[in-house]
């Protein structure tokens, strides 16, 4: 079921509703990003993905800076609360997915607030049309699931945290 954005809840959940900052997200590329921007969501990376969970790879890739990038955050109070980012490939790596959503982020203090639908929601509203990959850490797959994605393939192990890859054909997909 696909999240509906009203004001500042997020409807038609079949679980719950969720309160969100009153900021919306904000969207970006890389050439459009300020310093504190990038600063702030680079930060919230590494303090979960480093500190945090302990993983073990190297977290900039360049891939944040290619010019079709996209970066989706929100923040309450100046600070970046969640994050992920949209990367577009050259060649599909599952089916016809060439959109890639990735680094999905959410502070330890907002966590529970629906902040990473609202993001999903987000993207999904911009690019639904399109096939889309990801990769999830296992546990959260049922995350992903929500929104139409579909595990495929064997878990494994990225950075020392269970993964499965998940794809979700696009409406205009679904439709036929």
């Amino acid at each position: 079921m696909l999240l509906q954005i009203s004001g500042r809840t997020i409807v038609n959940h079949p679980s719950k509703l969720w309160q969100v900052p009153a900021h919306s997200p904000v969207t970006k590329r890389w050439s459009e990003l300020t310093t504190t921007e990038l600063y702030a969501f680079l930060k919230l990376r590494t303090d979960v993905f480093f500190v945090e969970q302990k993983v073990d790879e190297t977290e900039l890739d360049w891939r944040d800076a290619e010019p079709e990038t996209l970066h989706y955050w929100i923040t309450e109070a100046g600070q970046t609360v969640a994050y992920l980012r949209v990367l577009t490939d050259a060649e599909p790596e599952h089916e016809d997915a060439r959109r890639l959503i990735g680094r999905v982020v959410v502070h330890p203090d907002f966590r529970g607030r629906g902040l990473a639908q609202v993001l999903i929601a987000q993207v999904l509203d911009q690019f639904g049309e399109e096939s889309m990959l990801l990769h999830a850490q296992s546990y959260i797959a049922p995350l992903y699931a929500r929104f139409g994605f579909v595990a495929f393939g064997e878990e494994f192990v990225e950075a020392g945290i269970r993964h499965v890859s998940m794809f979700r054909p696009g409406d205009a997909d679904s439709a036929d």
